[in-house]
């Protein structure tokens, strides 16, 4: 009877480690689309709806990391004004991995299509841009 006792209390303290685990789903794929990929946003807002986007990227955020497919760690967004002519917004960030923004859910698409529905081509850039890019010094604390 102890036996059976301790096999099911290893059994249950299992099941309980993995259900606490944190470790994304978007962490998949061969060794290259596991890394982190450090991204340089550009968002080429239409004029006007610069407040809006403002709270849309908040929001994205927020998504993003429910959803646990960033890592908290960098994340910088600021604006430029182009002298002017036009406000764009840069964010710099991490995804868990490569894999992560090809596989993204459904929650991401739907903020993504708001995003890009207040943006617009500009000066021979696309509405949003995306560059992968490699941090040179530790993020600050």
């Amino acid at each position: 009877m102890l036996k059976k006792t301790a096999h099911v209390l290893i059994g249950l303290f299992l099941v309980a480690l993995c259900s606490c685990s944190t470790t994304s789903s978007y962490v998949k794929g061969d060794a290259s689309e596991r890394e982190p990929e450090t991204v340089f946003v550009t968002f080429y807002v239409k004029p006007g709806k610069e407040a809006e986007f403002q709270l849309v990227l908040s929001q994205a955020w927020e998504v993003f990391r429910r959803e646990n497919i960033v890592l908290a760690k960098p994340h910088v967004i600021f604006v430029d004004d182009n002298d002017g002519s036009k406000t764009n917004f840069d964010e710099i960030f991490t995804w868990v991995s490569h894999y992560a923004p090809d596989h993204a859910p459904a929650s991401v698409k739907v903020v993504w299509k708001k995003e890009q529905s207040l943006c617009e081509k500009w000066n021979g850039h696309d509405a949003i841009e995306f560059r992968e890019v490699h941090l040179l010094s530790p993020t600050p604390r």
